[in-house]
C-alpha cells in the first residue's frame, strides 16, 4: 500500500504550513479550506510522534465528528491503520493516534501529554479549556498548536489573534484570510451571498472580520473614498495620545490603545482625510512621528489632546524643534465638557451623512473604517475616529477670526454651521 499523502495546498494554506511559529492563529471566512489544512497538519504531526498524543478539538464532540472525521479518513487513508468512530480515534501506521475531542467535555482531555493540537472555532469555546487544560498539556514535549476559526465578535479569539499579529512574541503568528482566498470557491457565489445577507453578517462570515455589533451611528453608504486630495484647502493635524505603559508588562488581553495622528485637508467643500498615522510608540518615537507629519504637510494648526500624555510628549517634541530649527505651535485640544460619544457624533456624523468627509484610499483606512462602523462599541478601539473628531475643534479655532460686521460673515461649513 502506498503511503504517499499527495498533500496539495492552496496558496494561503501553504503560507501557514511553511511558518515555523509554534502557535499559529488563523482567522478565515467560511469555506476557505481551514478544516482541510487542519487535517493535513494533524496527520503530519502524528506521523512524527514517538510519544504523546495529537488532538483535534471542536466546540462539541458532535461538531468534531461532523467536521473532521471523514476529512481525516479521506486525506489520510494511505497512512491510516485503523479507526474507531465510537471513541473518535484514528490510529496511523506508526502507532500514533489522532483523537477528536469536544471542548464542552474538558474532563476527557486532562492528564495527557500533547505533541500537537488543533482548536477549531476557538471563539465558541471557553478560554479556560486552552489556558487551564490544553496549554499545560503541551509543556513537557514543547508541543505546538493551531487555532482556526471564523470570528465571532471581539472575544478571546480576537485577543489571541491580535497578540499573534503583533509580532512581539515570535512563537506566535497570525493570519487573516477571506472566502475569496479560496480559488476553488466561485467568487460569484460569494457575491450572491453578499446581496442577501446583512453587511454585518457578510463581513463576519465571509470576510472573517472580527465584528462587534455596532449601533450604526455611521453608515457604510455615507463613506466617500478618493485617492487624490483636492487642490483647495489647508492642512490640520490632530493627535489623540495613548498612554505610555511599559510594553514589557503587556499581557495577551491588555487593551492596547494607539496614538493616532489625523492629517486632514479642510476646505469649503469639506474635509479630505489624507492620512491617519497610528501605532504604539515611545515618547521619542511619537515625537518623531508628529514632527515628520508636520514637516511633510505644513499644517495651519497642530493640536494634541489635553492630558498627562500631552505634557509628557511636549518635552521631546520641543527638543526636536530646537535641534532641527523648525518650530510650530501646538494647540491644546479639550473634551469641551462633552462625553466622548457625544463629541465624536457632533463632529463627524453630520459631515459623513452629508458627504462632507472624504477619506484617502490608503492602507490605514481599513482600521479606521472598522472603528467607525462599530463605534461606540466598548469592545472596539476608537483612537483613529477620536483623532479625526478633534479636527472639528482645531479647524474652528483656526477659522475663528474677528469679523467686522455681518456683511463679512461667510459660512465656512454648512454642516457644523460656522
Amino acid at each position: 500500500m502506498s503511503t504517499d499523502l499527495s498533500i496539495k495546498l492552496l496558496p494561503w494554506q501553504q503560507e501557514v504550513w511553511d511558518s515555523k511559529a509554534r502557535f499559529k492563529v488563523v482567522a478565515a471566512g467560511r469555506r476557505t479550506g481551514k478544516s482541510r489544512l487542519a487535517a493535513y497538519q494533524l496527520i503530519f504531526y502524528a506521523l512524527q510522534v514517538k510519544s504523546g498524543h495529537v488532538f483535534y478539538v471542536a466546540p462539541t464532540q458532535g461538531q468534531a465528528r461532523d467536521i473532521m472525521w471523514q476529512t481525516l479518513l479521506e486525506v489520510g487513508h494511505p497512512v491510516v491503520k485503523s479507526s474507531h468512530i465510537n471513541n473518535l480515534q484514528i490510529t496511523l501506521i506508526n502507532g500514533a493516534t489522532i483523537s477528536l475531542k469536544g471542548a464542552d467535555r474538558p474532563e476527557t482531555m486532562r492528564g495527557v501529554s500533547l505533541k500537537f493540537l488543533v482548536m477549531d472555532e476557538y471563539a465558541d469555546m471557553k478560554p479556560s479549556v486552552w489556558e487551564q487544560i490544553l496549554r499545560p498539556a503541551l509543556a513537557d514535549q514543547k508541543g505546538s498548536a493551531m487555532f482556526i476559526g471564523t470570528p465571532m465578535g471581539r472575544n478571546h479569539f480576537y485577543d489571541l489573534y491580535q497578540y499573534a499579529c503583533m509580532g512581539e512574541d515570535t512563537t506566535h503568528q497570525g493570519w487573516h484570510f477571506t472566502s475569496y482566498d479560496n480559488p476553488m470557491l466561485d467568487p460569484e457565489e460569494i457575491n450572491m451571498a453578499k446581496q442577501s445577507m446583512s453587511s454585518f453578517a457578510f463581513r463576519q462570515e465571509f470576510m472573517a472580520s472580527f465584528e462587534a455589533m455596532g449601533s450604526e451611528i455611521f453608515k457604510e453608504e455615507w463613506v466617500s473614498v478618493d485617492d487624490k486630495a483636492p487642490e483647495e484647502g489647508d492642512y490640520y493635524i490632530a493627535i489623540d495620545m495613548a498612554g505610555f505603559d511599559d510594553a514589557t508588562k503587556r499581557t495577551r488581553t491588555s487593551r492596547l490603545d494607539n496614538t493616532s495622528i489625523a492629517v486632514v485637508k479642510v476646505g469649503t467643500s469639506g474635509w479630505y482625510v489624507d492620512n491617519i498615522i497610528y501605532g504604539r510608540w515611545t515618547f521619542e518615537q511619537t515625537a518623531e512621528k508628529i514632527f515628520g507629519a508636520v514637516a511633510k504637510y505644513d499644517p495651519i494648526a497642530v493640536g494634541i489632546e489635553k492630558g498627562i500624555s500631552r505634557q509628557a510628549i511636549m518635552s521631546p517634541l520641543t527638543d526636536m524643534m530646537k535641534k532641527r530649527g523648525k518650530f510650530f505651535r501646538v494647540e491644546e485640544l479639550t473634551h469641551g465638557n462633552k462625553k466622548k460619544v457625544d463629541r465624536i457624533v457632533a463632529a463627524l456624523q453630520g459631515r459623513f451623512e452629508h458627504g462632507m468627509i472624504t477619506i484617502n484610499k490608503a492602507d490605514w483606512n481599513t482600521e479606521f473604517l472598522d472603528q467607525l462602523f462599530q463605534f461606540p462599541n466598548p469592545q472596539v478601539h476608537d483612537d483613529l475616529v477620536d483623532s479625526l473628531a478633534y479636527i472639528d475643534q482645531l479647524a474652528k479655532v483656526a477659522y475663528n477670526y474677528e469679523f467686522e460686521g455681518e456683511d463679512t460673515y461667510e459660512v465656512f461649513d454648512e454642516v457644523a454651521g460656522y
